[in-house]
């Protein structure tokens, strides 16, 4: 009778744990197909958000990327970095609503970074956005910042040398410093023992190696092209790349903007003349 008690108890388990493997086995096939759908699902909208930025759609874009804003995805976090700043750029956009964007975009490059170190796009965007928020953080800190901003923006090409935003990027970098004010010299020499410095060769070579990994890329980068060869005194070729982004076709505010700067420089040759 003993013998009989212990054969049904162990038939019992054994028909719980059959059970029990069973329902292992559909809960993890439901988890796994839960997985791949969210895959599919962040793939379809950084697809849909890709063709927005391709076709200018700048508040659709960052209304789109919004509904997303809790998301652990480093891909759709530095999106939605760039679609912030975006429009935080349009003219329609308040000073007050300019400053919030900014620092939104910040935050959400910061957790793109967090999220994959090894994604060339947040570390290019979260020094964007460094950038960006000293311009309410005072000379100081825009300066503090500059060694970060250059680490971030070099990490981005080393992880991605065929990413041509991030040359130009580096290029504006040594535009900048090589035309830094003496008073702002004077800052930073107080904040660093060795004061970020560099050259319009620098910032040159960085435009120039852009150009040729992505021809006609960003019209920014024909308008500096052309600006760098006014500082370094060579205006026949700086006529040239101010043509060129002068002419370019304008699909953003920025490309209305850049071209009418450089109609006015070529403006500033024929009445020199």
């Amino acid at each position: 009778m003993g013998n009989l008690g212990a054969f049904k108890r162990s038939l019992l388990f054994s028909a719980l744990s059959y059970l029990g493997f069973e329902a292992y086995q559909v809960f993890s096939q439901a988890a796994v197909v839960h997985a791949i759908a969210k895959v599919f699902r962040v793939e379809e909208i950084l697809e849909q958000a890709d063709y927005l930025y391709e076709s200018g759609e700048t508040e659709k874009l960052y209304q789109l990327l919004t509904q997303y804003k809790e998301s652990e995805d480093a891909e759709l976090l530095w999106r939605l970095a760039r679609a912030s700043r975006d429009i935080a750029q349009l003219s329609g956009t308040s000073e007050e609503e300019k400053k919030l964007l900014v620092y939104e975009a910040l935050e959400y490059a910061k957790r793109a970074l967090e999220k994959n170190e090894r994604s060339f796009a947040a570390h290019k965007w979260y020094a964007i956005c460094i950038s960006d928020v000293g311009d309410y953080e005072g000379i100081k800190a825009k300066i503090a910042n500059a060694y970060i901003i250059k680490e971030h923006f070099e990490k981005a090409i080393e992880l991605n040398p065929k990413d041509a935003t991030s040359i130009h990027l580096m290029g504006i970098w040594c535009y900048t410093f090589a035309e830094m004010p003496w008073y702002q010299r004077r800052i930073a020499k107080m904040l660093f023992a060795t004061p970020p410095s560099s050259t319009y060769q620098e910032a040159l070579g960085y435009f120039h190696r852009a150009e040729q990994v992505d021809p006609n890329f960003y019209s920014k980068n024909l308008l500096l092209l052309g600006k760098t060869y006014l500082k370094l005194h060579n205006k026949k070729l700086a006529a040239f790349w101010l043509m060129k982004a002068k002419d370019y076709p304008a699909h953003t505010e920025e490309d209305k903007q850049i071209q009418t700067e450089a109609a006015q420089l070529l403006t500033g040759f024929s009445d020199q003349k």
